[in-house]
């Protein structure tokens, strides 16, 4: 099990992101992604792992995006 939290300044981000019209698709599901995990003990699935693993690996992505990603990945289930 995972103890992380979500950062105030991590889950502002997302907020911001969820909330831009012109966000990615991408960057919501990050974004949603780093939310559900903000007070809670929810961990990131083994899908959104996969996702935030894959934004990490491409140049393509901004620093935003990578940034949620690295959330993501920071709150995942060690084990898998």
């Amino acid at each position: 099990m995972n103890n992380k939290k979500t950062s105030k300044a991590m889950a502002s981000l997302a907020a911001e992101k969820l909330n831009d019209k012109n966000a990615s698709k991408i960057q919501k599901q990050l974004a949603g992604s780093v939310l559900s995990q903000t007070g809670s003990k929810n961990q990131t699935s083994s899908e959104m792992e996969t996702i935030a693993s894959n934004v990490l690996k491409s140049p393509k992505y901004s620093d935003d995006t990578k940034s949620l990603a690295a959330s993501v990945l920071s709150q995942s289930d060690k084990s898998r």
